[in-house]
C-alpha cells in the first residue's frame, strides 16, 4: 500500500504522551558495593560509572579535589600513565574523570566485549593511584597557566564571583581556584584525598548498555572481591552560608574590554523542595530555552546579545537560580534593566495558555529524549538515585509539568522572581 504523501502526519503534543521510565536492576556486589544496571540497546557498547563523594565539598585543602581527579590516571604501582593510556586506546575505550561540587566520577565507555581487559585497569587505578611527583608538578604548572588565561575572560571571572557572593568564598559551592592554592598542592595532599574518599566503600556503580548478568558477574569478580572495603573519610561536613552583604557589583577586569558578562543570581532550594519542579517550568519560560522571555526580549527584540539564559543549579545541600549573558559594554546597564523587567512581568501577569503549552512541550519533549537510549536513561536514574529518589519522583515531575497552571506560575514568580532578592554582577 502506497503512502499518501499529500496528507501530513498528525502532530501530537508531548503533553499527550504517556511516559514510562524503564526499570533498572539494583544489586549489591559480594562485598556490599551497590550496583545499578540497565540492559538496553542493541549495540555492543557499555558505560560504567564509579561515583564517589569526593568533590569540592570534601576538600581538606583548596583545589585538591579537581587535582586528584585530573591526575587519577597518572600512574599506579604497576602501570605508568602511558601504559594506562595505551591500554585504553588499544581497545578503543575512554575513561573520563571529573570532580564537581559533591561527587567525583569515573566513566568508562567501551565495547562490552572488551570489559574483561579494561576493568582490571580501572581496578588498578582505584586501588593504587600513585600520583608521581613529576606528574603533579606538570599538572600544577598547566593548571596555573590555564587559570591565568581564563582570568582575562570576563565570563570566567563572573562565574567565579557570583557563586562566591551567593554562598561565601569559604563555602564549597562558592569556592574557586586561586593560583596560590594550586601552587601549594603536594603529592601528599592528593594521596590523602584519594585514600580518604576514593575508598570503594564509598562508591556507587552504574552500568548501562548491551549488558547482562555476565557483565554483573565480571564486575563482582573484580570489584566485589575486594576485601578491605571499609568506609573511611566519608563524613559530610557542614558549612554555613556566608552570602555577601552588598547585592550589586561592577568589576573592571579589562580596561580595554568591549564586552561585559552579566550574572544575576539568588539562592534557591534543591530538588527536595516542593517548589523545585514547578520552578523548572517557570525557569524554562523565563530563560531556560531558546524561546524564553529573556531570549525573545534581549536577543530577538533588543539585539543586545547572541544568547541569554537562566538556569537552576541544584546541589546536594542547596542550589541557585542564575541569569547569565554577555553583552557589549554600551548596552550592559540596559540589558540588566530588561532582565528585571521580565521578572516584573511574570510577577504581574499570568502567562497565556499558548505560551505555557509551548514550554510544557519543550520540557516533556526533553524527557522523551532522555528515555531514548541506555546511557540517557541511566543518566536520569543516576540523578534520581544520587539525590535519594526513586521512580516516583520522575512521575511526579511529569504530572507537575503537565498540570501546572498560569496562576500557579504567577504565584511562584511573585515568590522567587523579586528583583530585590537577587545579587547583580557585571564584569567588563
Amino acid at each position: 500500500m502506497l503512502t499518501d504523501r499529500t496528507t501530513p502526519p498528525v502532530i501530537h503534543d508531548a503533553v499527550d504522551f504517556d511516559f514510562n521510565l524503564p526499570a533498572i536492576n539494583n544489586v549489591q556486589l559480594t562485598n556490599g558495593i551497590p550496583l545499578h544496571w540497565l540492559n538496553a540497546g542493541v549495540q555492543d557498547v557499555v558505560q560504567i560509572d564509579w561515583i564517589f563523594p569526593a568533590g569540592i565539598w570534601y576538600e581538606h585543602k583548596a583545589s585538591v579535589a579537581q587535582a586528584t581527579a585530573g591526575l587519577l590516571k597518572s600512574g599506579t604501582e604497576s602501570r605508568t600513565a602511558a601504559a594506562i593510556s595505551e591500554a585504553l586506546e588499544f581497545y578503543g575505550a575512554q575513561l573520563k574523570v571529573s570532580a564537581g561540587s559533591d561527587y567525583a566520577t569515573l566513566s568508562l565507555y567501551a565495547l562490552t566485549r572488551h570489559l574483561p581487559a579494561l576493568l582490571p585497569v580501572v581496578a588498578d587505578i582505584l586501588s593504587g593511584a600513585h600520583f608521581p611527583e613529576k606528574e603533579v608538578e606538570i599538572y600544577k604548572r598547566n593548571a596555573v597557566q590555564k587559570l591565568l588565561v581564563s582570568l582575562r575572560q570576563c565570563e570566567f571571572v563572573a562565574n567565579q564571583k557570583i557563586d562566591a557572593y551567593l554562598y561565601g568564598e569559604q563555602h564549597p559551592y562558592g569556592r574557586y581556584s586561586r593560583r596560590e592554592g594550586i601552587e601549594a598542592l603536594t603529592r601528599e595532599d592528593l594521596l590523602s584525598h584519594f585514600n580518604a574518599y576514593y575508598n570503594l566503600a564509598n562508591v556507587r556503580m552504574f552500568m548501562a548498555g548491551n549488558v547482562s548478568e555476565k557483565e554483573v558477574k565480571l564486575l563482582d569478580n573484580i570489584f566485589g572481591s575486594v576485601t578491605n572495603v571499609k568506609a573511611s573519610g566519608n563524613e559530610r561536613k557542614e558549612f554555613p552560608l556566608q552570602s555577601a552583604q552588598e547585592r550589586i557589583y561592577r568589576i573592571n577586569n579589562d580596561p580595554n574590554g568591549v564586552q561585559g558578562a552579566i550574572r544575576i543570581g539568588r539562592l534557591f532550594p534543591n530538588r527536595h523542595h516542593p517548589d523545585y519542579t514547578p520552578m523548572v517550568v517557570l525557569n524554562a519560560l523565563f530563560g531556560g530555552y531558546f524561546g524564553s522571555r529573556l531570549m525573545s526580549n534581549i536577543r530577538e527584540d533588543k539585539g543586545y546579545t547572541y544568547g541569554i539564559y537562566s538556569s537552576l543549579a541544584p546541589e546536594l545541600n542547596g542550589g541557585s537560580l542564575t541569569i547569565h549573558t554577555e553583552v557589549g559594554t554600551g548596552v550592559l546597564e540596559a540589558a540588566v534593566k530588561e532582565i528585571y523587567h521580565e521578572m516584573e512581568q511574570l510577577c504581574a501577569n499570568p502567562v497565556d495558555d499558548e505560551e505555557l503549552l509551548l514550554v510544557k512541550n519543550y520540557l516533556l519533549g526533553g524527557l522523551l529524549g532522555d528515555l531514548d537510549g541506555p546511557f540517557s536513561i541511566m543518566r536520569r536514574w543516576r540523578s534520581l538515585i544520587l539525590n535519594g529518589f526513586d521512580a516516583t519522583q520522575f512521575y511526579n515531575n511529569v504530572r507537575i509539568y503537565k498540570a501546572i497552571t498560569p496562576a500557579e506560575l504567577q504565584l511562584l514568580a511573585q515568590k522567587y522572581l523579586q528583583p530585590t532578592d537577587f545579587y547583580e554582577l557585571a564584569v567588563i
